[in-house]
């Protein structure tokens, strides 16, 4: 794989989506359009944004005003102290990112979600198109997950044989929060059980930008840093940007709750005006 311009979407829950939304918004408006990338890796929160802004139907501006109206139509979860020392445990017990995602994903499917159907409309109302993006000028989009049952990392893209919808909604599986999805008979966790951005499918991409609302790895799970890192040294300029201190405190201590997602867009638009020089040089 390889190219000029990449965007990479990072999870982080409905704080996330909103973050990101913010930072797009605010960058394009001091002139910097990451919408023109050709490819956009999008993870979790990320794919949501990403299949947005990928589709060609939404300028920077809707996708913003998309966070910052009505949320109604979200469903409040929350990670609960039980089961993050899950997920701490079973990262004390994996040997790798695989066998961490497989522990996860056993941890999933036994869970008591509500039913894998009712997820999947709430996720179609984040969507304005369930087409992959395939024509003139839109980027190439790489969406991902993880095998609930053997851990296997993959990018689901429009040649993948999974709908949009599906890839969405794998990648914003998140183990015991929501139910895994199928796809081709297999059933599919969030795609951050394997890196918060999975930035490293960007590799070979001259310019690249990552947006990592939760920018740290632990274990077996590589953070941002490092896989930005692993870019620049294979040749490609790299922008990392994570939230800043005021994004944090508007996060909050839930990044599934959808009350939060307003105050983070507007966060995330805030700090875009802090970058927009940097990203300018990297951008072009």
């Amino acid at each position: 794989m390889g190219g000029d311009t990449a965007l990479v979407l990072g999870g982080g829950g409905l704080t996330g989506i909103g973050w990101e939304a913010g930072i797009l918004y605010g960058l394009a408006e001091a002139g910097v359009n990451l919408f023109d990338a050709d490819l956009v890796v999008g993870t979790s929160a990320g794919s949501v944004v990403g299949a947005q802004l990928a589709s060609g139907l939404l300028t920077p501006r809707e996708l913003y005003e998309r966070q910052t109206g009505d949320a109604s139509g979200e469903r409040a979860a929350r990670l609960g102290p039980g089961l993050l020392a899950r997920y701490a445990g079973a990262m004390l017990r994996a040997k790798d990112a695989q066998a961490y995602g497989a522990r996860l994903g056993a941890m999933a499917l036994a869970a008591e979600t509500e039913p894998e159907e009712v997820r999947r409309e709430v996720l179609a109302g984040r969507l304005v198109s369930r087409e992959w993006p395939d024509g003139p000028g839109l980027p190439e989009l790489l969406v991902t997950a993880v095998d609930a049952v053997t851990g296997e990392f993959r990018a689901f893209g429009r040649d993948s044989g999974a709908t949009l919808l599906e890839a969405v909604g794998a990648s914003c599986a998140v183990p015991g929060v929501w139910p895994p999805v199928t796809i081709g008979g297999r059933r599919w966790i969030d795609g951050g059980m394997r890196s918060g951005t999975n930035a490293d499918l960007a590799t070979g991409y001259r310019r690249v930008v990552i947006l990592a609302p939760m920018p740290g790895g632990a274990g077996v799970l590589a953070s941002a840093r490092s896989l930005a890192d692993g870019l620049r040294a294979g040749g490609s300029s790299v922008l990392l940007v994570s939230p800043s201190r005021e994004a944090r405190r508007a996060f909050g201590r839930n990044v599934l709750d959808p009350a939060r997602r307003r105050p983070a867009a507007e966060a995330g638009l805030a700090q875009a005006v802090t970058l927009a020089a940097e990203a300018a040089a990297l951008w072009g």
